[in-house]
């Protein structure tokens, strides 16, 4: 795409990777080019902790308040009791308000770490979308609403689409879901003077709707953005280690794991990622994503650092490099190291259970396959033995567990 943009938000947006689409280039542009505007991301509190996948949005966000403008995070407590079934082949299972409520409390914390939440004209707003959704009144909004959407077009869009051609099963309360979405959009706009919807490029459909829903009942002009749905140059979904989701909440994934998913990214995405997820110049991501041999590995541990002092601080970006460091260079035992504490009552226990419950594999299987592939080390000595049995002798002092060169975890007793 040749197209040159005047504001300073697209501007970063396409110089740094973000931008998949865009409704209207031209009109986004020249509306952003009349102050701070103010544009919003959904998000649904499914989990207490937002992960990995979602800090696409999350940046896009800093950046439009770096830019000069208004963000708003959109918590979904009213949507979220009915699940977005974009892309996904079954039905979310339902939560209750108050786990909800608790869910969203935890992702809060996350916010605060990239946007500034003021009363500025910059100043970022968080929103429940639960404000103008839990008290609709049903015939209302089917005719003030519901008569704006045609069934065919939303049988068309591509995330309702594909779930249909498996034959697998959209429940109602799922097709309302795109209703609700677009809603959400009118009565931001509305009530907040929100411009712009942003999202990942599944979310395409769902703010086109927004916009003609927004047209036909305001006629205001308002606009979409998404973001590229993100892999890893080895084709895997953003996000997902072999441990599992990569949380964002400290209390669900310490800093220093945090750190180390990022130190492990892969060489053809170190560039890429610089770009998307630090605010170094690109020249520089472009010169550190360039580096080979030896030299890339600084520069992904300069992206690991990055990243980490964005959402956990300097200090825990510092202490993470520190304790790596010692490990991988020392062969000693940081402070920082995931740490498994057993009791007493545990004991005996098998290194198989021990590598699972660390996190190091995902099942005994796995765990096996580690050992029978020289990947596995205990106190940096090769693992042989799947059989071998922990007692509390053994654990008179900590054990470290490696697999390959990069993860390790601390197995301690209790007291």
């Amino acid at each position: 795409m040749t197209y040159h943009p005047k504001s300073d938000f697209i501007a970063v947006m396409m110089e740094r990777g973000f931008l998949a689409d865009c409704t209207d280039y031209q009109g986004l542009d020249d509306a952003l080019l009349q102050g701070a505007r103010p544009g919003y991301i959904g998000f649904d509190a499914t989990a207490k902790s937002l992960h990995v996948g979602s800090l696409i949005q999350i940046m896009m966000l800093r950046w439009l308040q770096k830019t000069g403008h208004k963000p708003i995070t959109l918590m979904g407590g009213g949507t979220t009791k009915v699940g977005d079934p974009s892309f996904r082949a079954d039905e979310r299972p339902l939560l209750t308000p108050a786990q909800i409520d608790n869910n969203i409390a935890g992702i809060k914390k996350v916010f605060s770490a990239y946007v500034d939440y003021n009363d500025s004209p910059t100043g970022a707003l968080m929103i429940n979308n639960a404000e103008w959704l839990d008290d609709l009144n049903y015939l209302d909004f089917l005719r003030d609403i519901g008569r704006h959407f045609s069934v065919n077009r939303m049988l068309a869009f591509e995330s309702v689409k594909s779930r249909l051609d498996r034959e697998q099963s959209l429940s109602f309360l799922e097709f309302n879901y795109m209703i609700l979405q677009a809603y959400d959009f009118l009565e931001l706009n509305r009530r907040y003077g929100c411009i712009l919807q942003m999202g990942g490029s599944d979310q395409w459909g769902n703010i086109v709707n927004g916009i003609d829903l927004t047209r036909r009942v305001l006629d205001h002009e308002i606009f979409g953005l998404t973001s590229p749905l993100l892999t890893t140059s080895d084709g895997k979904k953003m996000g997902k280690s072999l441990s599992g989701a990569v949380w964002l909440n400290p209390d669900m994934l310490s800093p220093y794991e945090f750190w180390q998913f990022w130190r492990n990214t892969t060489d053809a995405d170190v560039g890429r990622f610089l770009k998307l997820y630090t605010e170094l110049p690109v020249d520089e991501c472009d010169r550190l994503g360039a580096l080979a041999g030896a030299e890339i590995n600084e520069s992904k541990i300069r992206l690991a650092n990055e990243v980490t002092a964005l959402l956990h601080g300097a200090e825990a970006a510092s202490a993470a490099e520190a304790t790596a460091r010692e490990v991988f260079e020392k062969g000693g035992i940081g402070d920082d190291l995931p740490t498994l504490t057993l009791s007493a009552d545990d004991l005996p226990v098998s290194v198989i259970q021990l590598i699972v419950k660390s996190g190091l594999a995902k099942s005994g299987k796995e765990a096996k396959r580690l050992i029978a592939e020289n990947g596995a080390k205990i106190d940096d000595a090769p693992l042989t033995e799947s059989g071998l049995m922990i007692d509390a002798a053994a654990l008179s002092s900590p054990i470290k567990l490696s697999a390959g060169k990069k993860r390790h975890a601390l197995v301690q007793l209790d007291g």
